[in-house]
């Protein structure tokens, strides 16, 4: 189906374009969130008629968008997740969390503005890409932890996604194989006494 898009939309063209896209594509996103009409002499007319208006919502929408990105760029944000002593999370981090740790630190971010193609589903640092406009776009920084001291451990580059990262390098001396079936380790020796 051609249409005519009424906004940049990302990987497909600029505001104005006639491009041909998917029937689905057309009737089930572009069309019904506005983003673009279908490619006839009519909707051509339309569209030139209120061209001057659109790029002004658009320049504005944008102008708007900058503001908000000045104060969210490249700022980290901590998210405490309960995970097992490999670092896999008990769930994920998706793009609905995201957008609701953004809203609590007073940005307002829809959740399809978080570009997050797989949820994440381990412990550790992420950059997330935000696209407050088509033509803005921020990182911000996750800091996905089980508690805020190891979020502070994480955040200064420490590993923890394993068990000696998380309890200490003597985490069980006896548990290691090395001492465990070594015959000439004392406790060896006071059992054979015994």
């Amino acid at each position: 189906m051609q249409v005519i898009l009424l906004e940049r939309i990302a990987r497909l063209g600029q505001m104005g374009d006639t491009v041909k896209v998917k029937d689905g594509f057309a009737r089930n996103y572009l069309l019904p969130q506005g983003k673009a009409l279908r490619a006839n002499e009519a909707n051509m007319k339309k569209f030139e008629g209120q061209r001057a208006q659109l790029e002004a919502r658009n320049l504005e929408r944008k102008s708007e968008a900058s503001k908000v990105a000045e104060s969210l760029d490249g700022k980290s944000f901590v998210v405490i997740r309960s995970a097992g002593e490999t670092g896999q999370l008990y769930g994920s981090v998706s793009t609905r969390d995201i957008a609701d740790l953004l809203a609590a630190e007073g940005f307002d971010v829809n959740r399809n503005q978080v570009e997050l193609n797989n949820p994440i589903k381990t412990i550790g640092l992420s950059e997330i890409e935000i696209s407050l406009h088509p033509e803005v776009q921020v990182t911000i920084s996750l800091n996905i932890a089980r508690t805020a001291d190891e979020a502070e451990r994480q955040a200064a580059g420490e590993k923890l996604d394993s068990a000696e990262a998380i309890y200490g390098d003597d985490i069980n001396e006896n548990a290691r194989p090395d001492a465990f079936f070594d015959p000439d380790a004392e406790e060896y020796e006071e059992d054979a006494e015994a």
